[in-house]
């Protein structure tokens, strides 16, 4: 399933709506540390092994495309 995700920084919460995934991270978006905080914490959600859990587009972005396997 592919979903969307919207990121904010500097707050804690994770909400999904449809394929809408609206989360906060508070990792600082350096040396990728976001990221590998935002597949944890999506993994976590959905109950799956982080290597199931893919980014598709938007690495250096706060907006994202995902892939959960």
């Amino acid at each position: 399933m592919i979903y969307s995700v919207q990121v904010e920084f500097n707050k804690e919460f994770l909400e999904i709506e449809d394929n809408i995934i609206r989360i906060g991270l508070l990792s600082k978006p350096i040396k990728s540390e976001a990221n590998k905080e935002l597949i944890k914490k999506i993994a976590k959600h959905f109950g799956k092994p982080t290597s199931s859990i893919v980014i598709k587009s938007g690495h250096k972005n706060t907006k994202k495309f995902i892939q959960v396997s």
